[in-house]
């Protein structure tokens, strides 16, 4: 739940970083969206590539703690 909610928020996050990017390069003031339904399309692709990662981060964290715990049972 806290995963869907902060990758909804940085998704969202990296679209303004994204059209800042962009309007600093091509020197616009603004940028105009066709519609809602482009916003919320790129909105989704941000948020399904900030999911992926945190997913990936998440399940390295755990594969790393589990390695510490056998490594020190062991010793």
């Amino acid at each position: 739940m806290i995963r869907t909610v902060s990758a909804g928020l940085l998704g969202l996050l990296l679209l303004i970083i994204e059209s800042m990017i962009v309007m600093k390069i091509k020197g616009y003031h603004t940028i105009e969206y066709s519609g809602i339904a482009d916003f919320i399309t790129i909105w989704a692709m941000n948020f399904f590539l900030v999911f992926s990662i945190m997913t990936q981060l998440l399940k390295w964290y755990e594969t790393k703690l589990n390695y510490k715990k056998r490594r020190e049972g062991n010793i």
